[in-house]
C-alpha cells in the first residue's frame, strides 16, 4: 500500500515508518517538525527507493491537501500530536489546534480525496484512570482530566461522527505509555534515564505510585501494522503488553541498570490532576494474532544503551525546547 504517515519525524511516527517500509509498504512521511521532531530519527531510511518526506501542518488544508492530491495514498495513519500532559496543563491551545482541528483537517480531505483508511495513534488517558483490579477494554466511556487528553477524545469523537455520518473507515488505537529510543527527554523513562547519567536528581511526582501499561513503541508499530492490515473498518483497538509498573518501580529499575543510587529520587509536588493507574485489556488486538514481543525489563536495558551511546542524536534534541520548559516548569 502508498500509506501517509502524519507526524513521522517524532517518536512514534519515525517508528511507523521504519515499520511499514519493513513491511513492504510506500511510506509519504509528513511532519510540521515541531520540537519533538527531528531527522535524525530517520536517517537509515533516507534513500529508501519507496520513503518521502514532505514539511507541512496537518492544520494547512491547502498544503496538505496538494500533497495527499498528488500522492493518491490508499491510506493515512495520523501519529502527529502534541502529547506532552504536562506542556498541556502549561498551555492547551496547542493542543486543541493540533489534535482537534488537525485532525479534523485530516478527516475532511480523506473524505474529499477518497482516501480509503484512515488510522488514528490515540491514548488510553482518554478513558481516565482505571479502578484498581481492572483493565479498560473499548466499551469503557471517555472519561479525560486533563487538557491533553481532552483534546485526544475530542479527536476521537469527531472520528467516530465520521464513521457513523459519512461512512468513513476510520480506526482508532488507544495505546498504553510507549518507550524505547529516539523519546525526546521529557517523558518520563528518557528524562530519569539522562538525568541518572549525569549523576543528577531525579523529580519523581508525589509518591511515585502512579501505575502505568508500559509498551514498547515497536509493539506500538507491529500493532498499527496489524490494525492496517487486518482491522475491522471503523473499529477501536486499545494497544497495551499487559506490563504494568509504578513510576517508582521503573525509576528504581533504571537506576539498577545504570549502578546508580536510589538516592537519587526526590519525591516533588504532584502535578495537577495526576491520574492514578492507567491498565487496557487489548484483547480484540490479541485475537487477529498480534502479541508484544518485548519484555519490559529487556526492553528497558536496551533502552537505556540506547540513550547511553547516541551521543550525537542527545545532542541534537536537547537544545532551546527542552531545556527552557523544564526550567520553567
Amino acid at each position: 500500500m502508498k500509506i501517509v504517515v502524519t507526524g513521522g519525524q517524532g517518536f512514534i511516527g519515525s517508528q511507523l515508518v521504519r515499520t511499514l517500509l519493513e513491511a513492504g509498504h510506500a511510506v509519504l512521511n509528513v511532519d510540521k517538525g515541531t520540537y519533538a521532531a527531528h531527522p535524525e530519527n530517520l536517517l537509515e531510511v533516507e534513500g529508501h527507493p519507496h520513503y518521502r518526506m514532505a514539511r507541512a501542518d496537518i492544520g494547512d488544508a491547502g498544503a496538505l491537501g496538494s500533497l495527499l492530491e498528488a500522492y493518491r495514498p490508499d491510506a493515512m495513519v495520523n501519529a502527529a500530536a502534541e502529547t506532552h500532559v504536562d506542556r498541556s496543563i502549561a498551555s492547551a491551545s496547542s493542543f486543541l489546534l493540533t489534535n482537534v482541528m488537525g485532525v479534523q483537517v485530516l478527516l475532511d480531505l480523506c473524505r474529499t480525496l477518497e482516501i480509503p483508511t484512515f488510522l488514528q495513534i490515540s491514548t488510553d488517558e482518554v478513558m481516565g484512570p482505571t479502578p484498581p483490579g481492572e483493565r479498560f477494554a473499548e466499551h469503557a466511556p471517555l472519561s479525560p482530566t486533563n487538557p491533553y487528553s481532552a483534546s485526544k477524545a475530542a479527536a476521537e469523537l469527531m472520528i467516530q461522527a465520521a464513521v457513523r455520518t459519512h461512512g468513513m473507515d476510520a480506526r482508532i488505537l488507544r495505546s498504553a505509555n510507549n518507550y524505547g529510543p529516539r523519546q525526546f527527554p521529557e517523558k518520563l523513562i528518557p528524562l530519569m534515564i539522562l538525568r541518572a547519567l549525569e549523576g543528577q536528581r531525579l523529580p519523581l511526582y508525589g509518591d511515585g505510585q502512579q501505575s502505568r501499561d508500559w509498551i514498547h513503541v515497536e509493539d506500538h508499530a507491529r500493532a498499527v501494522l496489524t490494525v492496517l492490515e487486518q482491522g475491522a473498518p471503523g473499529a477501536l483497538y486499545c494497544v497495551g503488553a499487559r506490563e504494568e509498573r509504578t513510576n517508582r518501580q521503573v525509576v528504581e529499575l533504571l537506576l539498577q541498570e545504570l549502578g546508580r543510587p536510589e538516592a537519587l529520587i526526590e519525591h516533588v509536588t504532584d502535578r495537577p490532576g495526576h491520574d492514578r493507574r492507567y491498565a487496557v485489556d487489548p484483547g480484540r488486538l490479541e485475537a487477529l494474532g498480534w502479541r508484544p514481543r518485548i519484555v519490559f525489563d529487556e526492553g528497558l536495558r536496551d533502552t537505556i544503551q540506547w540513550y547511553r551511546t547516541e551521543t550525537r542524536w542527545l545532542e541534537a534534541v536537547r537544545g532551546g525546547a527542552y531545556q527552557g520548559f523544564h526550567t520553567r516548569w
